[in-house]
């Protein structure tokens, strides 16, 4: 079974609920995006999501990492974000998106091999925590929650809203969402 992907608003809640569930005994997949700000910013480069190589290096860890996880085959496993994120970020910044970047993307539409169609969509708890690489305001937050929702709509995914809420109550309707999906599988 191809991966989950969990996506949404920096600081909506993915992490905790991608902890949840690899807790509960499911295989994850960690975000690129800012374990790669964060060995940039270690290295001296304080926004190196300005840089121009920036979305080619997030997207290099995400195939390794994506690699890494097809040895879970027949498990449920969840990702912390996808490519298709990295293409939301290159439109939330005003970046042109790399051709390697653009040329994955559309495998990951038309082979539909490692990610399942349906996406969970973790919506915004009403506030971000600003980090170190995570430096964006609420309102700014809304607008790149907004682009993450067109982008994985035009690449064609169906989106499954996680409300806010307490994050058992989101792993809970994550997990419910997976059963049927499963389910009606085995019915088709």
């Amino acid at each position: 079974m191809p991966g989950f992907i969990l996506t949404g608003a920096p600081g909506s809640g993915k992490t905790a609920i991608l902890r949840h569930l690899e807790v509960d005994g499911h295989p994850v997949v960690e975000e690129a995006a800012t374990d790669v700000i964060a060995l940039h910013q270690a290295l001296g480069r304080p926004e190196p999501w300005r840089e121009p190589d920036f979305a080619e290096r997030v997207l290099a860890l995400q195939r390794r990492r994506r690699r890494r996880a097809e040895a879970h085959a027949g498990e449920i496993v969840f990702h912390d974000r996808s490519p298709v994120c990295t293409l939301a970020l290159c439109r939330h910044l005003g970046s042109t998106p790399p051709s390697a970047l653009l040329d994955e993307v559309e495998r990951l539409t038309t082979e539909r091999r490692h990610y399942e169609r349906t996406v969970f969509f973790v919506r915004n708890q009403g506030f971000v925590e600003a980090t170190a690489a995570r430096r964006i305001s609420f309102e700014e937050s809304l607008v790149f929650e907004r682009v993450h929702e067109l982008t994985y709509r035009d690449a064609g995914f169906d989106l499954v809203g996680v409300p806010a809420g307490p994050l058992a109550t989101r792993v809970a309707a994550i997990k419910q969402a997976v059963d049927r999906l499963r389910a009606a599988r085995v019915r088709t």
